[in-house]
């Protein structure tokens, strides 16, 4: 070989070294204490030392395979979850039948020994979001409700749970509202032609305070809750009625009144979590009515 062959042999193997595609490193699998860590950063809220947000089933470490938002951790849904192929639920309220997870007193339940063994058969885990989803500026749930209900044009900005209305009755809002959340068991109190200009909402639970409080609150025509017990707030919103007050309270349910805060919360893990699948699945109404029965 000549000099000049030498030099030249050389130099292309040098540029086909430089050139070459290098293998891209593998990517990092995607595990829950990742994505927890992502929600905590982007709440944009301080964590709170006491909170039902936590896990209450299932492992950190585990990879993410996809994530399923909903507003209750059903069997139903779980089971939903499962044949999507989402592993990682993320649920607004609890899944063990209170409101901290707590099991304590039913350890020895065949139900939810059912329920602990699916979730461990499947190598699911369920994170709890409710505190902070609510906390977070606006509130979470508050501002699904009002997407879902199209009512942002009524929102106050403000304070995301008052809406203003020109005057729509009571009749006509009950109907849009079970409409638009498909509330087939919703309860209405109050004149169906009262004209409604002033809304306040109390998504979810509603106490008898301030639930009495916010029905009595003379700038609210009408009061959404999701459920309340019914000898405290209703009967107080009855005998308010009695007594002359032109005044009204929606009860949509308590699944109703937030699902829509959890389609909003998948929205909002998309924008951050990119690397699985994410979906919102519903958890049905658990009732039905005998003017519309619901058959499988």
């Amino acid at each position: 070989m000549t000099r000049r062959e030498f030099v030249l042999s050389g130099s292309a193997a040098f540029s086909s070294s430089v050139m070459m595609p290098q293998a891209e490193p593998p990517t990092q699998t995607l595990t829950v204490s990742t994505v927890l860590e992502r929600i905590r950063a982007q709440v944009q809220i301080p964590w709170r030392t006491q909170t039902v947000d936590r896990i209450v089933a299932g492992d950190e470490s585990t990879p993410v395979l996809g994530i399923a938002t909903t507003m209750m951790a059903t069997l139903d849904v779980l089971q939903r979850a499962v044949a999507a192929g989402k592993n990682l639920v993320i649920t607004h309220e609890p899944t063990f039948f209170l409101h901290q997870d707590l099991t304590d007193d039913i350890k020895d339940d065949p139900t939810l020994h059912y329920k602990l063994d699916y979730i461990r058969d499947h190598k699911l885990v369920v994170f709890r979001f409710h505190d902070h989803w609510h906390a977070r500026h606006p509130d979470g749930i508050a501002l699904g409700m009002a997407q879902q209900l199209g009512w942002e044009k009524n929102m106050d900005p403000s304070q995301p749970k008052r809406f203003t209305f020109s005057g729509a009755t009571l009749l006509q809002l009950a109907q849009h509202m079970q409409q638009r959340l498909d509330a087939r068991t919703m309860r209405v109190l109050g004149d169906p032609d009262l004209p409604v200009k002033q809304v306040l909402a109390d998504w979810g639970y509603a106490s008898r305070l301030p639930g009495i409080n916010d029905f009595a609150r003379p700038d609210v025509d009408l009061l959404i809750a999701g459920e309340t017990r019914e000898w405290e707030l209703v009967e107080y919103a009855q005998d308010s009625i009695s007594a002359g007050n032109r005044k009204a309270l929606v009860l949509l349910g308590h699944v109703a009144s937030e699902q829509s805060g959890m389609i909003y919360c998948a929205k909002w893990l998309q924008g951050f979590i990119h690397e699985v699948p994410i979906e919102f699945i519903p958890a049905r109404e658990p009732f039905w009515s005998p003017a519309a029965p619901v058959r499988a």
